[in-house]
């Protein structure tokens, strides 16, 4: 994995870089082999005395992503590790019972690139879009959309459904359930 560790409002001083390297590198232990990846760690700290930690894990077939506010950047740092362990196991149970039921490798593993939609801020009376992304929607039934949406901490997320190979949304609803849209 290579390492790619910025601060914001902090200095981020070799003490700090070993020990985001040394947690963040314990999750290889769940690969079978080290995976090539860019681990992207933003760490920013707040007039309040709160520290942000931000990590982001492109890897092939999975986008780990987690972020934690902590009065201790140390703590920050090991919750992180925490959150990013538990989505890979999630994930791996996931995908284990997926490979016991459909019995195909290939069907389950796309690209999950740069997952996200335009982000539209209203302004009193003109509408503006601050930020664009676009990105392939992957073929994946809306039981794994819902996990890649939860693993993004996003309340949405389009997909393309696997069944029936029109674009879909799913979304985390006010009651804490999930909603489907599906595109006719």
């Amino acid at each position: 994995m290579n390492f790619n560790v910025r601060g914001e409002n902090i200095e981020v001083t070799p003490a700090i870089r070993e020990y985001v390297e040394k947690k963040i590198a314990k999750l290889e232990r769940y690969f079978t082999e080290t995976p090539e990846a860019n681990v992207n760690v933003n760490l920013r700290t707040y007039s309040d005395k709160k520290s942000k930690v931000e990590v982001t894990i492109p890897i092939p077939n999975l986008v780990l992503r987690a972020e934690e506010i902590h009065e201790d950047m140390y703590a920050a740092i090991d919750l992180i590790t925490d959150k990013l362990e538990r989505q890979i196991r999630k994930h791996k149970t996931k995908v284990n019972r997926k490979l016991r039921e459909k019995g195909s490798v290939q069907a389950l593993f796309a690209s999950f690139e740069d997952q996200g939609a335009p982000v539209i801020e209203e302004d009193d009376q003109d509408l503006e879009v601050v930020r664009q992304k676009s990105f392939d929607l992957k073929p994946m039934d809306s039981e794994e959309a819902i996990l890649q949406m939860n693993m993004l901490g996003h309340t949405f997320y389009v997909f393309t459904n696997a069944d029936t190979n029109l674009t879909n949304v799913v979304y985390k609803r006010r009651d804490g359930r999930y909603g489907l849209i599906e595109a006719q």
